[in-house]
């Protein structure tokens, strides 16, 4: 056993917590309106939990392109889980009724996917989520939907589409009476479904005319309703979505010593005020090569490689979104292998990691909205800085195989200042040269908490005598239980 290291990790976790419990959340209700103070957790239904018997029809877990049996139930039982993870919405995918597990061969905007429960278990999904201070997202596929959708039925829809070469079919939504049943078909499930966000999907040859519409409709239905797409658009989006960055990211965090210099290009125009939305910030997607392959190809090891990108991702300027099975190292190169059923027997410390992260960004309108500066980007050693009227964070990266030390200017933060280290335990003040010396193991994240100067830090000194009474405790009746055999 690594007493050091047990001692060192026990007291980061309690200093975690009580730093985590000292900070208040501010301007609670601009938070619930402006995507910008969000984070997504992105699933699938069918490939989350699978809690009822009930609506497994004709499921086949062997076979991955078939239904699993994930449903809302299960989602719902494992609501605790979420809370660990602590992102402030779920993206479900499509719910509508579907030829296939992603949702996205809908046959009926009208109906619920049967595979994943009735009308009743997603409202009560939905009352739950809210309950617990989740927000919860659908998709809403435009194109390429299920040859077999009902509008395809009726007679006097036969020039509404055109068949695509995977035996699918794409809406004419430059025509009127297509583009109002469209919009009408969404805006009622958001009047019957009280979900807080639409993402649409599969935008094909609709143009950013007929995409406002759509926008506008939703946000005179709920003018609260957050409206984003996974595609590069014009739009009127509350989000940027650039299909790039997730290339960025697993570039620049895939291995260590790579090149990062366009660290800052998914978020650059919102950062200069060239945009008043925020970036989507993301290391892979439904649609992408999972971010553990892309590490596993370098022969990295993929928790480690995670954990230093989603930190990037959890403290720059955007809104974080991050796949389910990121927590436990899911693999793959291409959907449906991407895919997999979540296994929760799965014990990562990336789940608690994540959770701490989002913890801080949830509690620090600072992490999420404050101003951001760039202090240094060189040979795989980030460090920024995150700041606002009420506080500032240091945010370390070294995305290197050695350990790197940084020279902290006292103007950047300013004099008699202590910089608290929340990961690695570390208390920094100036040296005798008047900087503050940074220094951090390879391949690690480190958010300093910048507060005055206050001499002893009670909390810490606290914290380390509970965890140095529980250790020596621990050791007594290990030697008394020796004895007694």
């Amino acid at each position: 056993m690594n007493v050091a290291k047990w001692i060192s990790s026990a007291v980061a976790t309690v200093l975690l917590t009580t730093t985590i419990s000292s900070m208040t959340i501010a301007h609670a209700e601009e938070r619930n309106q402006q995507i910008k103070n969000e984070s997504i957790y992105d699933v699938l239904v069918d490939r989350f939990f699978d809690k009822s018997v009930e609506n497994d029809y004709n499921i086949n877990a062997k076979d991955p392109k078939a239904f699993h049996g994930g449903d809302f139930a299960g989602i719902d039982t494992k609501i605790d889980y979420l809370h660990d993870l602590d992102f402030t919405m779920v993206s479900m995918g499509s719910v509508f009724s579907s030829e296939t597990y992603d949702g996205n061969d809908v046959v009926d905007y009208s109906k619920i996917e049967r595979n994943f429960g009735t009308s009743k278990e997603f409202k009560a999904l939905l009352n739950n989520l809210h309950k617990n201070n989740i927000k919860a997202m659908v998709d809403f596929p435009i194109n390429h939907v299920s040859k077999n959708h009902v509008w395809t039925l009726e007679e006097n829809h036969k020039d509404w589409y055109t068949s695509t070469n995977d035996n699918r079919i794409n809406w004419k939504t430059n025509r009127p009476d297509v583009q109002q049943a469209l919009i009408n078909a969404v805006v009622d499930f958001v009047g019957e479904y009280k979900v807080d966000g639409i993402r649409l999907t599969h935008l094909g040859n609709a143009d950013s005319a007929f995409i406002n519409k759509v926008i506008a409709a939703l946000k005179k239905q709920n003018k609260n309703l957050y409206v984003i797409s996974n595609e590069d658009s014009d739009a009127n989006f509350d989000m940027d979505y650039k299909k790039q960055t997730i290339d960025t990211y697993q570039s620049i965090f895939k291995n260590v010593d790579e090149d990062s210099s366009k660290l800052e290009d998914p978020f650059k125009a919102y950062v200069n005020g060239e945009v008043n939305k925020p970036t989507a910030l993301m290391i892979d997607d439904l649609n992408s090569a999972r971010f553990t392959h892309a590490s596993a190809e370098e022969n990295m090891f993929p928790p480690t490689r995670i954990k230093v990108a989603v930190a990037a991702v959890m403290t720059m300027p955007g809104v974080p979104i991050v796949t389910y099975g990121t927590e436990i190292a899911q693999n793959g190169v291409k959907a449906p292998e991407t895919h997999s059923a979540l296994d929760f027997r799965t014990k990562d410390d990336i789940i608690s990691y994540i959770g701490d992260l989002q913890s801080l960004r949830n509690k620090s309108e600072t992490l999420r909205t404050g101003n951001y500066k760039l202090l240094e980007n060189k040979n795989g050693l980030i460090v920024f800085e995150r700041y606002s009227d009420d506080e500032k964070w240091i945010v370390m990266i070294n995305n290197t195989d050695k350990t790197q030390r940084y020279e902290l200017d006292p103007s950047i933060i300013g004099k008699n200042k202590e910089l608290h280290g929340l990961f690695e335990s570390d208390t920094v003040r100036q040296n005798d040269n008047g900087k503050y010396n940074l220094v951090i193991d390879r391949e690690v994240a480190e958010l300093y908490h910048v507060t005055e100067h206050k001499g002893i830090n009670i909390p810490y000194m606290i914290a380390l005598g509970l965890v140095y009474v529980i250790f020596i405790g621990f050791i007594i009746a290990l030697l008394r239980r020796g004895r007694r055999k």
